[in-house]
């Protein structure tokens, strides 16, 4: 379709009205990063640093940059990357390994998206660094920070697959493909259930080697998912495709709402970011899923999109909260205004095709 088309216009529009919201309702000039809150809570150096939403907010300016290629993207990427290296002590390394894999991700996807050097430098730096988290406590994956080696869980392991896989089409290394094919495994055997497909947190939290099972999260499907995906486009054997439709059922049964196919609240903090990042990797799942996991799949973001649009913006500053279905009330934290932004960008694409 055309962009002249009315639903691809709408779409868009709203895309880009929720990326403005982004830009004027959260952005810190004097440090060049994003605020954590609108309106702001506290400044920025009394709260904790979630050091990994500046990465997704990386990623949403990526998808607007190559969604309409307006040079402003592209200027407050390189403004946001430099203030987040600036603030994190003039690196981009991190106590957390996920955290570096997911600032990483978003600076591999900027160097494709923009040609500039220093990000693609940045990123095997980092990759370098990243690597140390595989030990062999709870024989092998990678640990979730340098301070807790004996913790092992999906958000560092399936990032990290992603990324070697990447790194691996991009430019060829077998060894970046044997680090992913290795983690992945660990994450599937480990903490994927057998019976469903669907993905637990993580192993070992408390010392006591047990799995969190209770912990279930969208994001956990989302990056296992994509790691999948990656690992399929990287061999395209067949297994890695089958294993993600698989979780991708696992996911829809478990966390979707049965009548409306709406995904859950899962609060604000980190948990906000969840569906979106989800979101995104359904969306990649969907470029190659068989026909009828492919509609599943639209189906679902659809239905999520639509909820969003009628119901679940705060229609006056283009904000998002955690809930999909309801409007947020301020303050609004970036990490569920990210998640609204990556649905509304997803489905912006999909009303193109």
């Amino acid at each position: 379709m055309e962009l002249s088309d009315p639903l691809v216009s709408a779409w868009n529009d709203l895309a880009n009205e929720a990326q403005a919201a982004l830009r004027d309702r959260y952005w810190n000039d004097e440090l060049a990063m994003m605020n954590q809150w609108y309106p702001p809570v506290k400044a920025f150096g009394e709260e904790n640093f979630y050091y990994w939403w500046q990465a997704h907010v990386m990623d949403v300016l990526i998808d607007g940059l190559e969604r309409t290629g307006e040079a402003a993207y592209r200027e407050l990427l390189s403004k946001l990357a430099e203030g987040v290296h600036a603030y994190n002590g003039d690196t981009f390394k991190h106590n957390y390994y996920d955290d570096m894999e997911w600032t990483a991700l978003a600076l591999l996807r900027a160097y494709e998206a923009t040609g500039e050097e220093p990000y693609l430098a940045n990123v095997l730096e980092l990759w370098e660094d990243i690597k140390t988290a595989w030990n062999g406590h709870m024989g092998g994956g990678m640990a979730w920070k340098k301070d807790q080696l004996d913790y092992k869980n999906t958000p560092a392991n399936a990032p990290a697959a992603i990324l070697a896989a990447r790194l691996y089409r991009a430019y060829g290394k077998e060894e970046d493909l044997a680090w992913a094919e290795r983690i992945y495994k660990w994450n599937r055997d480990n903490l994927v259930d057998p019976a469903s497909g669907f993905v637990w947190d993580g192993m070992n939290r408390l010392g006591d080697g047990q799995i969190d099972k209770d912990w279930k999260f969208t994001y956990c499907q989302g990056v296992f998912i994509g790691a999948g995906v990656e690992l399929y486009l990287a061999t395209r054997d067949e297994t890695y495709l089958q294993e993600a439709c698989r979780t991708t059922r696992a996911c829809f049964a478990e966390l979707c709402d049965a009548g409306t196919l709406l995904l859950p609240d899962e609060g604000i903090d980190d948990t906000g970011l969840f569906k979106g990042i989800l979101i995104r990797y359904l969306m990649q799942m969907a470029e190659v899923a068989p026909p009828t996991e492919r509609d599943a799949i639209i189906a679902v973001i659809e239905a999520n999109a639509a909820s969003l649009r009628d119901r679940g913006l705060n229609r006056e500053l283009k904000l998002c909260g955690p809930s999909w279905s309801t409007p947020p009330l301020l303050p609004i934290q970036l990490s569920v205004q990210l998640s609204g932004i990556m649905l509304l960008e997803a489905m912006a694409e999909l009303a193109k095709q």
